[in-house]
């Protein structure tokens, strides 16, 4: 649609298109901050299906960059799928938090799937490679490791969310409540 509107009324638009993802501060309701918070509560870990849906992750800075860069740089009416050729089984993520903090991997609750949910996002980012000679500074384990020491360091944070927004609650027992339960299960 925006490429369209960019053709049709010459706008100047660039488009973006992200991989998963993950750093400081993010909203503790995505996989990573949900299951750092999660695991350092001792709380269970609700991986959908087998854990095995494939994900591509990259580093909020690395993101910002890229997104700079294409509004600098980037042709009027392109897209951009921005990536760092990170890409991941959930479960692979899952065992490393667990393992960065120290945790058992008992607390992973295998839950039953999302209808719908996509086994793999790939995401090519030839274009931004190429054309604009961007490349993520941060690799999978700096990136991960980063975002894990964040809300380790930080629970004052994630806490006054966890605790005071009911938004957040509200997502989790629609997401996970009656799956960790066992109810809903076909």
């Amino acid at each position: 649609m925006c490429q369209a509107y960019a053709a049709s009324y010459c706008t100047d638009v660039v488009i973006t298109r992200g991989a998963n993802t993950i750093g400081p501060r993010q909203y503790p309701e995505k996989l990573v901050p949900l299951f750092v918070t999660n695991a350092l509560q001792d709380l269970p870990l609700p991986v959908y299906g087998d854990g095995r849906q494939i994900r591509n992750w990259l580093h909020a800075e690395d993101h910002a960059a890229a997104i700079d860069l294409v509004l600098r740089r980037g042709v009027t009416g392109k897209a951009y799928n921005v990536a760092a050729d990170n890409e991941r089984e959930n479960l692979e993520v899952v065992h490393a938090i667990l393992e960065q903090l120290g945790k058992p991997r008992s607390l992973i609750r295998h839950v039953e799937d999302r209808p719908g949910h996509d086994r793999r996002y790939g995401i090519d980012a030839t274009r931004i490679t190429n054309e604009l000679d961007w490349r993520p500074r941060r690799d999978w384990r700096q990136t991960l490791h980063d975002t894990v020491d964040w809300y380790v360091a930080n629970p004052g944070w994630w806490q006054a969310i966890r605790q005071r927004d009911p938004r957040f609650q509200e997502f989790y027992d629609r997401q996970y409540g009656d799956r960790l339960t066992g109810a809903g299960r076909g």
